[in-house]
């Protein structure tokens, strides 16, 4: 199974990326993960399920001690998605 996974962190820092935004980035870009995007004001990244989860653990691990105070992170199932296309 194929997952995406979407997700902020905060608090928002326009002239700087804050801690917590540069640990997300680290553990996203480190993750054995496909299609990583990652900007400003969001983040997305495919993979397999037990990539995406593992890093979405450590995501979220990484960001609270780095400073994040809220998280928002959807995880959708891409073949799911895909099959209803054909």
């Amino acid at each position: 199974m194929r997952l995406r996974v979407e997700f902020t962190t905060e608090p928002f820092d326009l002239d700087e990326a804050p801690a917590h935004a540069v640990a997300a980035r680290e553990v996203i870009e480190a993750a054995e993960l496909d299609a990583v995007d990652v900007g400003p004001f969001g983040n997305t990244a495919e993979g397999g399920a037990d990539a995406v989860l593992g890093a979405v653990d450590a995501l979220l691990r990484t960001t609270l001690r780095a400073g994040a105070t809220r998280i928002s992170l959807q995880v959708n199932v891409v073949d799911a998605a895909e099959e209803g296309a054909e």
